[in-house]
Parts: structure tokens; C-alpha cells; sequence
């Protein structure tokens, strides 16, 4: 299956064959055919963007979402599921990403978007799929926001959910398990959710599910109440209370409540319709609003279902022995334009491209037009800082972000654009924009300073990947390296990030990756950024970190990391260990050329095999998910991966690391 607008995956792609020559010369031609398919992919306003593939949960929801609503048409529905069809696994399963093993909510949701598409249950796919679903416990096992969706048709009570109720809206920014202990993400689905929670709502099915239950009796899937002394007890019985309180608590209070929550939610919609810029929360958003009497028309529905269309990416099926042909539809968790662009442009740069190409000066100009200059729900912990950063997608304007942030900045000074005082303005901006966004630890989180509770993570509503932003390694390293750029070198604050970061340091050498997979992702992060701020490639930290990458290191030459490394009790089986990947072996010689390893083995057997596995059109196969939002629970495919970071990893063994824009800038206090 080829995307129209990403055919980064196609399975008829062949690998370029090797050329002859020295290695430098066999770099520089694969570098140049990356620049001339990276260059080719610039949309005319300046961004790039490649596909964000997820988990088709996405779709299986928009099609619930469509069927809630009474919006759902025949069209989007047969796409949704072709598109489904061809994800599952031979088991009868779906799995999270490619080549990881079956998941049950995943395959409850998909199996269920299917029945709304026709698929009948004796058809084979379809009961091996059910069989699988009930081996594995039932509906009963799923996670609560799956058996949230099931809720909202009768397929599932909603007494035995757990409680949220909509009056923590109210709670103050100290008081305990606030909505902003919450990450942003967490924060803007569970405000609808509590409305929708509230309401339990109850749209009569289309079908029953019983062959998904293990009983007909569905029973409560409560677990056995833990020790009252221990952290699982206390939040088993704060949930009965809370059911309790659902019955003898005010209504007028309770009305209340959901006005409150209602203008949060209406407050936090962007100019274009989305809701920070990603699906699930304006999926929720949309069922919270229309539950408390916006109808189909209103404005504000009117533009949140016009936002969903553009998450979708069509996708034409080629068909063949064991696929069917036809147009399929794959929904988006979100889009990376902002964190692409300037992935895109470090990339080009540091392969050679002049910095005053006019591919070049025209992404940094798009880049400065992204720049957040309004407050969002970081300043609630932040309120004297001021704006500043860059967010993710094209319209968030709620949650910029400290990593997106920090690699603009390092685009926008590779760059020689001829407004240099705008690009000046800007980036004094995000400096002081980042520094305020500082952790006490010294490291920083990605949209929030200091959301580090351990108590949302807790919560029985909340048994589904993270739910707080604390700080991470890669994260961290990005802000210490743009701030390194721009002269902060000796700043206190960036002292204090590389001493956490040092302390981070696993014993194996290398560094956990928050934002993507794994400890590859987090030493190919932290070793440019300690570099960068002064640390020695002989310093005892860079060689356990070179010697990790060493070990790691595939025969083929590339690195590669499964997802399983992220899973709790198999982290040291599976870390640093996976099919090679161009991103992830673009990340590995990015820290080993920071470390000054150009002429190791290593180093050469990495080249080598970007070299040997580029395609004809310049670009690299990457079919494994190398990104991630959720450490295990939600993994990420970006599709841009895997032409940006070998291109970055080409450039810097061929002419250095690429901080050359910042030369001669003077040490700022």
C-alpha cells in the first residue's frame, strides 16, 4: 500500500545499489540524492510535513465519533476499513506498531470499526479476531477509554468505569490531582471526558458485541481492593467514593461543573477547529460539546468536524493476492509541520546546502510565522513569563513546546535570512521563553514546567500511557544544545541541566528517550548536547556512551531498537537491539561523530550501510515506528524520520557538526 502524499513505505522500493569509490565519495553521492528528495518534498509555503502514522485506533474512533454523532457516511466508512484490513495480523489481531504483537483494546476497536463497515462475524478474519479478544479476557480486560467508546452504545455499563468527575475543573493549581498536575495532552482529553462521563450517554448499538465478552454476564471488572496503606487501595476507594458521590452530590453543582468545563473547552479550540492540534481531544471534545446542546450547525461544531478531514491521509491500495484495491483513508494522530520543517532544514544544512538557499530561507520564514506570541495553559504555572516558543503542528497555539522550540532556534541560525534582525527578535524570544520553562531539577519537560506528580499516573481513569509531562533526557539535551548555541554556555541554568543530565547516564552507558525509540534516540540526543556544552569526547561520560553504541551495534552495520525495549521487565533484553532503521542509525552516528569518532569502524560500517540501503528515489525504507507518545502504550511512524535524520547524519560526517552558525556569537549572562 502507497500513500498518495508518502510513498516513503512503497513495498515494490529497491534499495540503491552500492557505488563504487571511497566511502567519503559514496557519501557524498547518497547525501546528494537525500538533499535533491528533500528539497522536491517542500510544499510551496515553505514546511514539510510527512505522514504521522499511529495505530488504527485512530480510525476505529472516527468512526465511532461519525456514528455517535449520526455523521457517518458509506464512503468515509469503506475507506476507514480497507485501510483497517490491511493492518491486521494473521492472528486475527492488531497490533500498536510494526511487527509488535497483538493489543487488545487496539483490536476490540478495530474489530468493532469493522462490524460498522459490514463485516459480518463468521467472516474468518472476523472470528479470529473475537476468539483472540476473548482468550485474552474480554471487554473486560480492555482499557477504560476503550470500554469508554463501547459505553457510549450500550456495549458496556457505565457504573463499572471508573469515575471523573467534571467538578475537578474547579480544583486549584496547588490542590492535589488539579487538571494541570495533568500533561497537556492527558489534560485536554479528560476535561470532555469528564462531561461525556457525567452524562453517560447511551446511543442505541447497531449490533451487539457478545462475542467479544467471555460471558454473557459482562462481569465488573473491579480488581480484588487493595492494602487501604497502599497507593492502589487509597485510589480504589477515592473511586467508590466518587461514585457515591455521583449520586448524592449537588446538581446544581454538578451543572455548574459542566458550564465550567464547557468554556474551557470551547476557550481551548484553535482558529482552525482542532483542539491542540491533535485528534483524540477533538474527538472528545466534539461528543462533550454536542452532550451539553451544541448541535451540528454551531459554529464551534461546524469547524471541529471540518478539523478532523485534515488529519486524514488517503491512501489508493494497489491490491494483489492477499489485499483488495480501492481507496483507503488512514486518520492522524496529529501533524509535525513545525517539528518536520525544522528537522528538515538542520538537515539540509548540515549536508551542504548554502544558507541562503531559497528553499532554506523560505522554511525559516515560515518558521518565524509559526512562533506562539500568546499565552497557554503553561503560563498557569508561568504567569510572569512571557510568550515565546513553537509548537508541534500548524495550529496549537495552547502548547508550544520546549523541543520543538529548541531545534527552531538551531534552524533559524543556519539559515542566512535576509530579515536577520526579525530572526534576532525571534529567537531572543524563544531563549527567554525556554529558560523560564526550566524545571527545578534543571532539566525542562516538554510543554510544562515542574508536571512531575506522581498522583494522575495513579488514578484507575488513567490506566492508559503517560499522563504527566516530567522532564526527559532528550529533551533537555535539545534546550542545552541551543542554548550552548546561542552563547549560554556558562549560564548557570544550562550547568545545571548537564549536571542532571550526567546523573541520568544508565549504568549501560546510554540514555532513556522520552520522545523517541529509545535509548538510542536519548544517546544520539544527550551526547551532541554535552559536546556542545564542553564536555570532552575523553570524558568517562562520552566513552560509555560510545562504547554502548559499539555493543549495540548491528552486523549489517546500522542500530536499530524495538519498542519492546520501553516495556516494563524487558528493557535490558531489548535495548539497543531491533531491525536496523535509517533514523535510528542516523541517531547512533550523530552522538558517535559528536564524540569524535569519524574514522572508527563503527563510524564507517554506519555510513556504509546508509549508503547501501538508500532507494532509487533517495530516500530510505523505514516500515518500523521509531517515535513515540506514549513509552510502549502509543508509538509513532513519522514518515519524515527516516530522510531526515540519515541526511543529518551524511552531512555531519562529511563537513563537521554543523554549529558553525553559531561561531563568534559572545557569551550572553
Amino acid at each position: 500500500m502507497t500513500a498518495t502524499t508518502d510513498s516513503g513505505n512503497s513495498a515494490t522500493a529497491t534499495a540503491r545499489p552500492r557505488s563504487a569509490g571511497s566511502l567519503t565519495e559514496r557519501a557524498e553521492h547518497t547525501a546528494a540524492r537525500a538533499v535533491e528528495h528533500l528539497l522536491a518534498r517542500q510544499d510551496a509555503a515553505g514546511w514539510w510535513k510527512g505522514d504521522l502514522e499511529t495505530n488504527v485506533t485512530m480510525d476505529a474512533e472516527d468512526l465511532l465519533l461519525r456514528e455517535f454523532l449520526g455523521v457517518r457516511d458509506e464512503r468515509t466508512t469503506q475507506e476507514a476499513a480497507r485501510f483497517v484490513r490491511s493492518r491486521q495480523r494473521a492472528d486475527g489481531t492488531w497490533a500498536t506498531f510494526h511487527g509488535g504483537p497483538g493489543d487488545l483494546s487496539t483490536t476490540i476497536e478495530a474489530y468493532v470499526a469493522l462490524r460498522l463497515a459490514g463485516d459480518a462475524p463468521h467472516e474468518p478474519h472476523m472470528e479470529r479476531a473475537a476468539a483472540w479478544v476473548r482468550e485474552q479476557g474480554g471487554v473486560a480486560a480492555s482499557r477504560v477509554f476503550t470500554r469508554i467508546w463501547l459505553a457510549l452504545f450500550g456495549w458496556w455499563r457505565w457504573a463499572d468505569l471508573p469515575e471523573m468527575p467534571p467538578e475537578i475543573i474547579w480544583f486549584p493549581k496547588w490542590f492535589p490531582l488539579n487538571i494541570y498536575d495533568f500533561g497537556c495532552w492527558a489534560r485536554q482529553t479528560i476535561v470532555p471526558l469528564t462531561v461525556v462521563c457525567a452524562k453517560r450517554p447511551v446511543r442505541p448499538a447497531p449490533f451487539p458485541l457478545d462475542e467479544l465478552h467471555r460471558d454473557a454476564a459482562r462481569p465488573n471488572p473491579s480488581r480484588r481492593m487493595a492494602s487501604p496503606a497502599s497507593w492502589e487501595g487509597f485510589f480504589q476507594r477515592l473511586d467508590r467514593g466518587l461514585h457515591a458521590y455521583r449520586r448524592v452530590g449537588s446538581r446544581s453543582l454538578r451543572r455548574a461543573a459542566l458550564r465550567s468545563a464547557a468554556r474551557w473547552i470551547v476557550e481551548r479550540q484553535e482558529n482552525d477547529g482542532c483542539w491542540g492540534g491533535i485528534q483524540p481531544p477533538a474527538v472528545y471534545s466534539l461528543i462533550a460539546l454536542r452532550l451539553l446542546g451544541y448541535d451540528l450547525d454551531h459554529p464551534v461544531m461546524r469547524a471541529g468536524l471540518a478539523s478532523l478531514d485534515r488529519y486524514t491521509v488517503r491512501y489508493e491500495t494497489a491490491g494483489g493476492e492477499d489485499g483488495e484495491s480501492g481507496a483507503a483513508r488512514m486518520v492522524e494522530a496529529c501533524q509535525s509541520p513545525v517539528w518536520d520543517t525544522c528537522l528538515a532544514t538542520i538537515a539540509l544544512a548540515d549536508a551542504g546546502v548554502p544558507a541562503d538557499h531559497p528553499a532554506l530561507v523560505k522554511a525559516a520564514g515560515w518558521m518565524l510565522g509559526e512562533q506562539v506570541l500568546r499565552r497557554g495553559d503553561w503560563s498557569v504555572r508561568k504567569p510572569q513569563l512571557p510568550p515565546g516558543g513553537w509548537a508541534f503542528e500548524f495550529h496549537n497555539d495552547s502548547y508550544p513546546d520546549t523541543d520543538d522550540t529548541a531545534e527552531v532556534v538551531l534552524a533559524l541560525r543556519r539559515v542566512r535570512h535576509p530579515d536577520q534582525g526579525r530572526v534576532d527578535a525571534s529567537v531572543r524570544r524563544a531563549v527567554r521563553w525556554g529558560l523560564g520553562m526550566q524545571s527545578r531539577s534543571g532539566a525542562w519537560g516538554a510543554f510544562d514546567a515542574d508536571n512531575d506528580s506522581p498522583l494522575p499516573n495513579r488514578l484507575p481513569f488513567c490506566d492508559f500511557g503517560e499522563v504527566i509531562d516530567p522532564p526527559s533526557a532528550d529533551v533537555t539535551a535539545h534546550m542545552v544544545e541551543m542554548l550552548c548555541a546561542e552563547g549560554r554556555r556558562a549560564d548557570p541554568r544550562v550547568r545545571r541541566a548537564v549536571t542532571w543530565l550526567l546523573a541520568e547516564q544508565e549504568a549501560s552507558g546510554a540514555w532513556f528517550g522520552r520522545w523517541g525509540v529509545n535509548y538510542v534516540y536519548g544517546t544520539g540526543c544527550v551526547v551532541p548536547a554535552l559536546v556542545a556544552a564542553g564536555l570532552s569526547p575523553t570524558h568517562p561520560a562520552m566513552r560509555r556512551a560510545v562504547g554502548w553504541l559499539e555493543s549495540v551495534q548491528n552486523g549489517d552495520g546500522g542500530w536499530g531498537e524495538d519498542l519492546r525495549s520501553y516495556r516494563p521487565g524487558h528493557e535490558q533484553e531489548w535495548a539497543g537491539r531491533g531491525t536496523s532503521t535509517a533514523s535510528q542509525t542516523g541517531w547512533a552516528l550523530l552522538a558517535l561523530l559528536a564524540a569524535g569518532e569519524r574514522d572508527s569502524l563503527a563510524v564507517e560500517q554506519g555510513i556504509n550501510w546508509l549508503t547501501r540501503t538508500q532507494r532509487e528515489d533517495g530516500s530510505w525504507d523505514e516500515p518500523h515506528f521509531t517515535g513515540t507518545g506514549f513509552p510502549w502504550d502509543f508509538s509513532i511512524n513519522y514518515h519524515l524520520y527516516r530522510q531526515v535524520f540519515p541526511l543529518t547524519a551524511l552531512g555531519r560526517y562529511l563537513h563537521g557538526d554543523g554549529t558553525g552558525a553559531a561561531t563568534g556569537r559572545q557569551e550572553e549572562r
